[in-house]
């Protein structure tokens, strides 16, 4: 995506969360698809430097989660003219779920767990002043690992209310500007089943695009896929919309 823009001649601004990319953590806490601060921080922070620059924001994933309910919360208050989704995991409860199926636990599940765990371990010494770390490492799913680490952290009585606030599902109908929203119905991180068809059909600023095949993150074309994916090809002609006629689709 950061390719593609600045060959559409566009600045790029890249958001970590904290403690990743070599970063140290300073203070007992990470990061979660539901708590939006820093997330509004950067985007204020940018808006800031350049206050005459127009604006969007493209989220992957859970990244896409996060910027999903940035956008319920914020309404019309968000300095952003658009904002693309892609993969997101639009129900955790469903996503969860869907990934604890056995082999899904051993292709996905148990090894994404060991990296939240491997996360936890390089920020140790400052995260275990509040936290029982030899207990989150002994998680063997991810649900484990919010009920013992995440949920806990960002001060949810349980971890189903941490995964109830973070499922951007029930945010769609707050959102307030142009969105495009694109899923595979084979994801298996967000299942086909779990997908707010029906509330983005009520929302005239939010765009749904779904593909029968195209996996998580994966919307590979062609007999040999060697260029530009699918996702990469609506990337593209969505940001030039918004930048080059971001006031028309605001009035539609």
């Amino acid at each position: 995506m950061i390719k593609h823009s600045e060959a559409l001649g566009y600045r790029c601004v890249v958001f970590n969360n904290r403690g990743v990319a070599g970063e140290n953590l300073l203070t007992p806490r990470t990061y979660c698809a539901a708590n939006t601060e820093d997330l509004e921080t950067v985007i204020q922070h940018v808006n800031t430097l350049y206050p005459e620059a127009p604006l969007m924001a493209a989220g992957v994933s859970m990244g896409g989660m996060l910027l999903l309910n940035y956008l319920g919360k914020t309404g019309r208050q968000t300095p952003l003219q658009g904002a693309a989704v892609f993969s997101a995991g639009w129900e955790v409860f469903e996503s969860a779920t869907l990934l604890e199926k056995p082999l899904n636990w051993i292709l996905f599940n148990y090894y994404l767990t060991t990296c939240l765990q491997a996360s936890i371990m390089r920020h140790r010494s400052v995260l275990e002043k509040q936290f029982n770390i030899d207990y989150v490492m002994k998680a063997k799913s991810i649900r484990e690992f919010d009920t013992r680490f995440t949920s806990v952290m960002f001060g949810y009585p349980t971890n189903d209310h941490y995964y109830t606030d973070a499922s951007p599902c029930h945010r769609v109908k707050s959102i307030e500007i142009p969105v495009l929203c694109l899923n595979a119905v084979d994801d298996v991180f967000s299942p086909g089943h779990a997908i707010p068809v029906e509330s983005a059909k009520q929302n005239p600023n939010v765009a749904l695009v779904l593909t029968a095949y195209g996996g998580h993150i994966g919307f590979l074309e062609g007999i040999w896929p060697r260029q530009q994916t699918y996702m990469d090809r609506i990337f593209k002609q969505f940001v030039q919309a918004i930048f080059e006629h971001g006031s028309e689709l605001s009035s539609m």
